[in-house]
């Protein structure tokens, strides 16, 4: 019963530790933000490019305009991160 309990301790130890090494999560912010409708200014800045904006407000009576704070230059676009693809055979 005693080595149950220490293992159970250990554990949760291990676990508590590696939360704590988690980094937080990076805040990002997007050139495109779908406007108008149920949206206040400047509305849902979540899109990358105006092509994600587009498909995301498509039959919504909504439409695509440029973040404020990027059309000021209050803030530099973030480099977009390149991701590796693989090559898939056609079947």
């Amino acid at each position: 019963m005693r080595n149950t309990q220490l293992a159970l301790l250990t554990l949760g130890v291990t676990v508590l530790a590696g939360f704590a090494n988690i980094p937080p999560a990076a805040a990002r912010d997007y050139p495109w933000c779908a406007q108008g409708g149920e949206y206040d200014y400047p509305g849902e800045c979540a899109y990358s490019t105006y092509e994600q904006c587009q498909a995301s407000i498509s039959g919504r009576l909504l439409y695509c305009g440029r973040d404020p704070r990027f059309g000021y230059g209050q803030m530099q676009p973030q480099p977009r991160v390149h991701r590796r693809t693989r090559d898939v055979a056609p079947y």
